[in-house]
C-alpha cells in the first residue's frame, strides 16, 4: 500500500449523533477499539453545535442516526452539507427504524455518503467509515493540491513580470511564504554583484533585506546543486544554517530550493522552514517556484524588452515535454505571435490517465498577462481532473464551475480527446474549440464537428462522442491562430487545411512541420498544433 492510502485510512474523529444510549455506546465503543476518536450527541442540536464549536476537535466524518427527536437525521446532513466550513464532511447515515429502499434513497438524495441498517456488523461499519475517510482526504488533498498549483500560476507570474531586482526579491520570497504558508527567505546575486539576502515572516508581510556575504551564495550552492544546472532541494540542519546565515529569522531544520539555467552563475535559493514541506509535492512546487524565479532572473539579467520576459512566461504554462506512451507517436508545434502582439491563452496538454491517453488543446479569449493567468489556471486544473480519472464531458463540466467561481466573465474554448489503451476508440468532447482533425489510414479526412458550449457560459457539456480509429490514424488538434485569415471564412480555410493534411506526409514530425510552414506565418495569433500516431 502507497504512503498516501495508508494516511487517508489512518483513524479520525468521529462524530456519532444518536438519541439511543445503548446504541450511542455501542457505535462509540467499536471506533474507539478501532483508534478512532469519538465525540458524541443526543440530538441534532447538540451535534451541530460540536462541529460549529472552535474548542472541540474538529471531526473528519459523522454518523448520524435518522431518528432524532429534535430533527430528523437528514435535516442535519442538509445543514453540513449546506455549511462552507462542513461541505467536505462525509456522513454516514444509520437506523433501525428507516431501513426501506426510499429511505436510502431520500438519505442519498439529501447529501449522505452511505447508508447503513441496524443491527450493523461492526467489520461492515469500521470499513465504510475508512472509505469514506479515504474519499474525503483524497478530494482535500487534490483540492489543496490545485489550490497550491493556482498559487504557483500566480507566483511564477509575479516573478516574471518583476520590472526590476527589488520587484523580483519581493516577489520569489512572498511566492515561497504564499506556496507553504512559511516563513521564507530568497538569495540570489544581483547584477551588481551584490548577494541579496531577502526575508519574509509569512504570506502577505512585507519582505526586507538583509546583509549577506557574496561567498554565501557558492556556500549554499555546495549544499543542494553544486556547479550544476537545474533545480534541486535539499535539507539543512538548524546548526548548519545558522551558521551560514546567523542573521535569518527561520526557525529549525530548513529545506532549500537552488536552481540555476548557466553554469558559471550563482544559484537562486529559496528555503522554508521543514516543519512547512509536509511531502513530495510540496517539495516538488517549491522546486517548480525555484526553477521559475532562476529563469526570471536570468530573464532579467539578459533582456530588457517586456516581450522577452513575456515568451519566457508563455513556455512556463506549456508543458515541457510530451509523455511517452507505447503505441502512440505525439508531436508538438507551439508558437508565439509577432512579437508586437501581447501574450496570449493558448495552451495543449498531453496526460497519461488511468483511462488513457488525453489530448488537450485550448485558448482562453483575449490577449493579457491576465489571460495568460487563467490559461495557467485552466490547464493546471484540467491536468488535476483528468489524473483523477474524470471522463472528458466531466473535465470540462468541473472546468465550468472552476470559472464560474475564479474567473467569472472569462471565456475559454478547450477540446479534450481521450484515447483508449487499446487505441482503437477515441472520446471527443469539445467546448467551442476548433474541432479536431481525423486522418484515416486509407487517407480520408474528417472533422469531427460535435461540440458544446465553451467554457465560462455556465451552459451543460455533452457526453463524448466516440469515433473509430484503426491503426496508423493520425489525429490533428489545432488552435484558430493555424487557420483563421483575416477576411477570409473559417469553413474555407479548414477545408484547405484538411486537405493540406490528407495529402501531407505520413510521418507526424514531417507533417507538422510542413502544416506550421504553410498555415503558421505572418500570423498575429498564438498557434498551438498537437498530433497524435495511433499504431
Amino acid at each position: 500500500m502507497t504512503e498516501a492510502f495508508l494516511r487517508d485510512s489512518a483513524p479520525a474523529v468521529v462524530l456519532v449523533i444518536d438519541d439511543d444510549e445503548t446504541s450511542r455506546y455501542i457505535l462509540s465503543h467499536w471506533l474507539s477499539r478501532a483508534g478512532h476518536t469519538v465525540l458524541d450527541a443526543s440530538t441534532g442540536t447538540e451535534g451541530l453545535a460540536l462541529l460549529a464549536s472552535s474548542h472541540a476537535p474538529r471531526p473528519e466524518a459523522a454518523i448520524i442516526d435518522v431518528k432524532l427527536p429534535d430533527m430528523s437525521g437528514f435535516e442535519v446532513c442538509e445543514r453540513i452539507k449546506g455549511d462552507p466550513r462542513t461541505i467536505g464532511l462525509p456522513v454516514i447515515h444509520i437506523s433501525a427504524t428507516a431501513m426501506t429502499p426510499e429511505d436510502h434513497t431520500e438519505g442519498l438524495q439529501r447529501g449522505a455518503d452511505a447508508y447503513l441498517d441496524q443491527p450493523v456488523d461492526p467489520d461492515e461499519l469500521l470499513a465504510t467509515v475508512t472509505a469514506a475517510l479515504r474519499y474525503a482526504r483524497a478530494r482535500r488533498r487534490a483540492e489543496h493540491l490545485a489550490r497550491q498549483l493556482a498559487t504557483l500560476n500566480r507566483a511564477t507570474l509575479d516573478v516574471y513580470r518583476a520590472k526590476g531586482f527589488h520587484s523580483f526579491a519581493a516577489a520569489a520570497t512572498n511566492g515561497a511564504a504564499t506556496l507553504l504558508s512559511a516563513p521564507a527567505t530568497a538569495l540570489f546575486l544581483s547584477p551588481e554583484g551584490q548577494a541579496v539576502h531577502s526575508v519574509t515572516t509569512g504570506p502577505g508581510a512585507a519582505p526586507r533585506t538583509l546583509p549577506a556575504p557574496v561567498e554565501l551564495l557558492s556556500s549554499l550552492a555546495s549544499h543542494a546543486l553544486g556547479s550544476g544546472t537545474g533545480a534541486e532541494v535539499t535539507r539543512i540542519p538548524q546548526a548548519q544554517w545558522k551558521a551560514l546565515l546567523p542573521l535569518d529569522h527561520l526557525e529549525g531544520d530548513i529545506v532549500l530550493a537552488a536552481a540555476r539555467t548557466k553554469r558559471g552563475r550563482p544559484p537562486i535559493h529559496l528555503a522554508v522552514p521543514s516543519g512547512a514541506v509536509s511531502g513530495s509535492d510540496d517539495r516538488e512546487l517549491l522546486q517548480q517556484l525555484a526553477s521559475a524565479c532562476a529563469l526570471s532572473l536570468e530573464a532579467l539579467r539578459s533582456y530588457n524588452e517586456e516581450h522577452s520576459l513575456n515568451l519566457t512566461l508563455q513556455k512556463t504554462f506549456l508543458p515541457d515535454r510530451l509523455p511517452t506512451v507505447p503505441g502512440t507517436e505525439l508531436a508538438v508545434r507551439y508558437l508565439p505571435a509577432s512579437e508586437q502582439a501581447e501574450i496570449g491563452g493558448d495552451f495543449y496538454e498531453a496526460l497519461d490517465t488511468p483511462q488513457g491517453l488525453l489530448l488537450a488543446i485550448g485558448d482562453v479569449v483575449g490577449h493579457s498577462l491576465f489571460a495568460a493567468t487563467v490559461m495557467g489556471e485552466v490547464r493546471h486544473a484540467l491536468r488535476a481532473y483528468a489524473l483523477e480519472a474524470h471522463a472528458p464531458h466531466q473535465i470540462l463540466q468541473r472546468l465550468e464551475v472552476l470559472l464560474a467561481y475564479s474567473r467569472p466573465g472569462f471565456t475559454v474554448t478547450v477540446c479534450l480527446v481521450l484515447i483508449d489503451p487499446d487505441r482503437r476508440h477515441a472520446h471527443v468532447a469539445n467546448a467551442g474549440h476548433i474541432p479536431p482533425l481525423l486522418l484515416r489510414d486509407d487517407g480520408q479526412a474528417e472533422y469531427l464537428h460535435e461540440h458544446g458550449p465553451l467554457l465560462g457560459l455556465g451552459l451543460p457539456h455533452p457526453p463524448a462522442t466516440t469515433v473509430s480509429t484503426a491503426p496508423g490514424s493520425r489525429i490533428l488538434l489545432i488552435t484558430d491562430g493555424l487557420v483563421e485569415v483575416r477576411n477570409e471564412d473559417l469553413d474555407h480555410s479548414l477545408t484547405t487545411f484538411s486537405s493540406a493534411a490528407a495529402s501531407g506526409p505520413g510521418e507526424l514530425e514531417t507533417l507538422c512541420n510542413v502544416l506550421l510552414e504553410r498555415f503558421g506565418r505572418d500570423k498575429d495569433d498564438d498557434i498551438a498544433l498537437l498530433a497524435a500516431r495511433l499504431d
